[in-house]
C-alpha cells in the first residue's frame, strides 16, 4: 500500500497517524488509512466516555487488532463530545472506511488547535513515506 493511496487534503493529520475534521470548535479524530494498514484488523476500540477532558498530546483510547495495541491522542484540549458508539460492535470499520463511517469520537476544543501542530495532506503523506 502507497502512504498516498488515501489521505483526504481537506483533512488535518497528526504525527501519531490521526486524522482531524475541524468544523467550528468540534474536532472529529479517526486514523488514517496508512495507520490502519499498519495494524491490519483491529478487533476492539476502548471508546472513552463523551464529557471526559482530554489534553492535547494525551491518550484518549485503545485500538487492539490482531497485530498490537495502540493509543489514540487528542490533537487538541477540550472536552469527548461524542463517539461513535457503533465500533463497539463492528471495530472493523475503522479498516472499511477509516475517512468515513470508521470515524472514532469528537472533542469539543477549549481553543483552536494551532495550525503548526497539524499537518496537510502532502506533509502527512511524506510522514507516511518515511514510515513504510
Amino acid at each position: 500500500m502507497t502512504p498516498d493511496a488515501k489521505t483526504p487534503e481537506e483533512l488535518r493529520y497528526t504525527q501519531t497517524h490521526e486524522w482531524v475534521r475541524i468544523d467550528g470548535d468540534q474536532a472529529t479524530i479517526g486514523i488514517t488509512d496508512h495507520a490502519q494498514g499498519e495494524l491490519t484488523d483491529i478487533v476492539y476500540v476502548d471508546l472513552p466516555e463523551v464529557g471526559k477532558p482530554v489534553k492535547a498530546g494525551a491518550s484518549v483510547l485503545v485500538l487492539e487488532s490482531v497485530k498490537t495495541v495502540a493509543d489514540i491522542y487528542a490533537p487538541g484540549d477540550g472536552r469527548i463530545s461524542a463517539v461513535n458508539t457503533t465500533l463497539k460492535t463492528d471495530p472493523g470499520l475503522i479498516n472499511k472506511d477509516p475517512y468515513g463511517q470508521g470515524w472514532i469520537l469528537r472533542i469539543q476544543l477549549e481553543r483552536p488547535i494551532p495550525p503548526e501542530a497539524l499537518l496537510d495532506a502532502a506533509a502527512y503523506r511524506a510522514l507516511a513515506a518515511s514510515h513504510a
